[in-house]
């Protein structure tokens, strides 16, 4: 018998079955790719806006700020996946006024470490931008661009949260109109200040940050309208939300948040040996990295598949039907990033020169098409395995995993050193499939204590 969608929608517990359903793959998964792909344009739209400026160091500063936030806020993503995975459990187990209370205890962690960035904001934004390294023009217009967005922290780390909810209540319909507003607000927001009123790089910084705040004022209420009333429970109840509660919230994801360090430490170390190159081979590989982003998360809708399904079928200690999802989600998302690769091989020139603000820009990156197509195919299984552990709640073996592929990223970035930017992107390939290679090393041993 399959799972009943409506079900799971208000929190029921589901039917078990090792049988699965393509349809819910989809469900959740192509919603989800719309929805990340709308989430790229922050970024590809930034770089495009920039491009149209005609200055090589600013284009390398928007690159360098959109690092240090993935450093800075991304690193805290594991509010949204944590909260994703424990919300499709909670579900399965308890109903949805667990998931409520999964949710309060994600806002209350969230809020609380926002308010310890901007508390230390003085001496956090100028470490940051330390560690990725820039010539001084390139630093100059980053400080102004990553002083304004900073201000957004509460409203990103609060999104985590919410949008976590909504994915694991299969709310993906609703988290794709609120990515797909919010980011055209930001592109719309960043022509007019930075362009139209010639704000330069602060009117990007401003149209970030406003975007951010409007989507989580719609996001919350959207929350409130769906699962109003078990929220209010989850108010009334208190100890839901004591410290020795959120301890026990924070410790299901310390592995989580330890992990995505781990990650953001990698690509730094990509933006960093990048910036030791010249502002052009950094803008050229901003661009590559962006479009790297752009096919990472249209194939992470497999992830949020996979998280959501997972995590469901781990609830019900569904064992052949966890197993079967596994397989399932792998083969589709191969199948995408294939055709990925495709399309950037046949067009990537065309987009690369869109974007560069100089000639020399365009060059490089032209130059780098080869890794643009190889990227997708690098990192689909990466992606999907990810969700699939954050699902079962395998975290620790998430960093595990984790750790192994960065402590290799590292060796090699020292052996391909000679190669010169060729090496950069040899290495951050390699960092993708050594991931991947240790997730399905370490799955058979999981799964038996799991479904003992």
């Amino acid at each position: 018998m399959r799972e009943n969608p409506r079900a799971i929608a208000k929190g029921r517990p589901i039917t078990r079955s090792p049988t699965i359903d393509t349809r819910l793959i989809w469900a959740i998964a192509l919603p989800a790719m719309v929805t990340n792909v709308a989430t790229a344009l922050i970024g590809i739209g930034d770089m495009w806006i920039v491009g149209q400026l005609g200055d090589a160091p600013t284009q390398g500063a928007v690159d360098v700020g959109a690092k240090l936030f993935a450093a800075l806020f991304t690193v805290m993503n594991f509010l949204k996946t944590g909260t994703t995975g424990l919300v499709a459990q909670a579900g399965t187990r308890h109903g949805s006024q667990a998931q409520a209370e999964v949710l309060l205890k994600g806002l209350a962690v969230g809020l609380t470490i926002a308010a310890v960035l901007l508390l230390f904001k003085p001496v956090l934004l100028p470490l940051l931008l330390d560690a990725l390294g820039a010539d001084a023009r390139v630093r100059t217009a980053a400080v102004i661009y990553a002083d304004i967005r900073y201000w957004s922290a509460p409203a990103v780390l609060a999104n985590f949260a919410l949008v976590g909810f909504l994915v694991g209540r299969r709310r993906m319909r609703t988290v794709l109109a609120i990515e797909v507003a919010y980011n055209l607000l930001n592109v719309a927001l960043g022509l007019w200040l930075a362009l139209g009123l010639d704000w330069g790089i602060a009117g990007i910084a401003w149209s970030s940050f406003v975007a951010e705040f409007a989507k989580f004022a719609v996001t919350a209420a959207l929350v409130l309208r769906i699962a109003g009333d078990d929220f209010r429970m989850a108010l009334r109840k208190g100890p839901g939300v004591t410290l020795r509660a959120l301890g026990s919230f924070l410790g299901v994801n310390r592995d989580l948040f330890l992990r995505t360090v781990v990650l953001m430490i990698a690509i730094a170390a990509l933006t960093r040996l990048g910036a030791e190159r010249g502002p052009v081979v950094l803008a050229a590989n901003g661009i590559v990295y962006q479009l790297f982003i752009l096919s990472a998360l249209l194939l992470d809708g497999f992830e949020n598949a996979a998280q959501v399904l997972n995590g469901e079928r781990a609830g019900a200690a569904d064992r052949d039907g966890f197993r079967a999802y596994v397989g399932a989600i792998l083969w589709r998302c191969l199948g995408l990033a294939g055709l990925v690769a495709l399309v950037f091989a046949l067009f990537g020139a065309t987009v690369t020169d869109s974007f560069a603000a100089t000639p020399e820009v365009a060059a490089e990156a032209r130059r780098l098409g080869p890794w643009i197509a190889a990227l997708p195919l690098a990192g689909f299984a990466g992606f999907v395995l990810d969700g699939v552990f954050v699902g079962a709640s395998w975290t620790r073996a998430l960093l595990v995993s984790m750790a192994g592929a960065a402590a290799g990223y590292g060796l090699l970035l020292w052996l391909t050193w000679p190669l010169g930017n060729d090496g950069l992107w040899v290495s951050f390939c390699a960092f993708l499939l050594l991931r991947a290679g240790f997730q399905l090393a370490l799955m058979p041993g999981l799964l038996r204590r799991s479904f003992a």
